[in-house]
């Protein structure tokens, strides 16, 4: 009983302090952009985002003097993503993480062993700022850029904080913690599903405190981790809670239309319906499922069936363009290059808001020499560079994400070009599908008043494929500008036919 008093004291004064501190933040636009699809979203690991890996064996050795990404060597890069058109960085979670029953050197991000404090892995040991302040100052960074920032709230708890607080977690027969799917390295919180015994348990009150927290280092919003985990009474409380301490502060809710079932037979599973009805303002949609779509049809049945689940509430509502997320194999590993390219151009055309994994852009497949090999040197109870195949790092203190080539970067400013130029129709025009002779090309129409933008995809990475295609709105009198084209191609009248290679892409404009 006094333990809990002492804990509900500490409690009182965390909430107090970050009452007092959050009066001069108390705004921010990001829901805005969001539910009009403005955010340019890039997700980034703080541990690897700069990281200095000098003898390239892509870990990093201190005992030779390299450095892991910190808040503080991050904000030199801050120039790059603004320069690309990114107005919104989503952080991998950035609270500590646990080291025993670990996977990696370094242990997950998503192994949470505290609710309110910044994991000390991510700071600058040079520096004369607490660790609080020099995630603050990042923060501060980001926004003099017009940057807006979502940090990751984990959804289960590392075994190192069951330790410490068994009371917050679900427990077998036998009082050992319940180990939620097949995620060995961290254990299920036991929610409370109901208002009254919610709003007075501890682990609602240690999320109030995180929420608090992140509000007062200068966070606009979170990305809720396997969102689908917790009730609704929960996710509705808790985003009332941060809107009254911050007016436009984003939830991002990890979820999609294909998951159908929970994580665990334990685990709740509130469907993105219902987290949409608790206030979350977006969601992943099922666009990582375009690896499976061959046809016209496909893309354009997630489209339309994102266009009329959105319309259901008040409030306005979007999605991520989900096509690579750190839980996704790389697509350059699943399509190569052209595969990249088809994504860019979905990201920058469709209606929803582009989200890119640090390094995808640069070329990185996420193929790491180092993995599963016995390391020379731990920091958690692991003695092996756990990694998940194609996917960025989240687990050893590893390289900077990134490759030699160009060639995604390069495709990316270009599409950004366009959607900034005609930035109203990408956000609020119409989708249009075209048809066309070949339901393998991907054929779309995006238009709004006079104008209109054309993306012609050939969706077949191994044969060319040939494609005769309607154009609406298109007379002698239009002005037609072309962004990408191909040399066998003919536009006449309203009508265009090709002979598109394996990923062709042809863009262009109408006014």
């Amino acid at each position: 009983m006094l333990k809990r008093f002492l804990f509900l004291l500490v409690i009182m004064g965390i909430l107090f302090k970050a009452s007092a501190d959050e009066t001069t933040i108390s705004k921010t636009d990001l829901r805005d952009l969001f539910q009009n699809n403005r955010s340019v979203i890039y997700a980034l690991n703080i541990r690897t985002f700069n990281a200095n890996d000098k003898n390239g064996n892509e870990i990093i050795d201190f005992y030779e003097g390299e450095t892991p990404g910190s808040f503080i060597n991050a904000i030199d890069r801050l120039d790059e993503l603004k320069s690309l058109g990114i107005n919104t960085i989503h952080l991998l979670p950035i609270t500590p993480v646990g080291k025993i029953k670990a996977l990696g050197t370094a242990g997950s991000l998503y192994a949470m062993a505290d609710f309110a404090s910044i994991n000390l892995q991510l700071i600058e040991t040079q520096s004369d700022l607490s660790p609080k302040n020099q995630a603050k100052k990042f923060i501060d960074e980001c926004h003099k850029r017009d940057i807006r920032v979502i940090v990751d709230l984990p959804s289960c708890g590392a075994y190192d904080l069951f330790i410490n607080r068994p009371d917050l977690f679900l427990q077998n027969e036998d009082g050992s913690p319940y180990v939620p799917s097949d995620w060995a390295d961290v254990r299920l919180f036991n929610v409370p599903d109901t208002f009254d015994e919610l709003v007075k348990s501890d682990i609602f009150i240690l999320h109030k405190i995180f929420v608090s927290y992140m509000i007062n280092i200068g966070a606009d919003g979170i990305r809720a981790d396997v969102a689908t985990i917790k009730p609704f009474i929960f996710w509705k409380e808790l985003i009332k809670f941060a809107r009254s301490k911050k007016e436009g502060f984003l939830f991002l809710a990890e979820a999609s239309e294909n998951w159908t079932k929970p994580a665990s037979d334990k685990a709740y599973f509130t469907d993105y319906k219902k987290l949409l009805e608790a206030g979350f303002d977006g969601y992943y949609g099922n666009y990582f499922d375009l690896k499976n779509w061959h046809k016209m049809e496909d893309l354009t049945l997630a489209v339309e069936n994102q266009k009329k689940q959105l319309k259901k509430y008040p409030e306005k509502k979007s999605v991520i363009g989900s096509f690579e997320t750190h839980d996704e194999i790389s697509p350059l590993l699943i399509g190569g290059e052209k595969f990249s390219k088809i994504i860019i151009w979905l990201n920058a055309l469709l209606p929803l808001n582009p989200y890119y994994v640090d390094g995808f852009l640069q070329g990185d497949d996420y193929s790491y020499d180092y993995a599963y090999k016995k390391a020379d040197e731990t920091y958690t109870d692991d003695e092996y560079y756990y990694v998940h195949k194609g996917q960025i790092d989240i687990f050893n203190f590893s390289r900077k994400p990134g490759s030699d080539s160009d060639a995604l970067l390069n495709e990316h400013k270009l599409a950004m070009t366009l959607r900034n130029n005609y930035l109203d129709i990408v956000t609020k025009g119409k989708f249009i599908p075209l048809s066309t002779d070949n339901e393998k090309i991907f054929a779309f129409q995006r238009i709004y008043g006079k104008k209109s933008i054309i993306a012609i995809i050939n969706r077949n990475l191994i044969n060319s494929e040939t494609v005769k295609i309607q154009i609406k709105k298109l007379n002698k009198k239009s002005k037609i500008n072309f962004i990408k084209q191909i040399k066998d191609q003919n536009l006449k009248n309203a009508s265009l036919s090709a002979k598109m290679r394996p990923g062709d892409i042809i863009i262009f404009t109408i006014e």
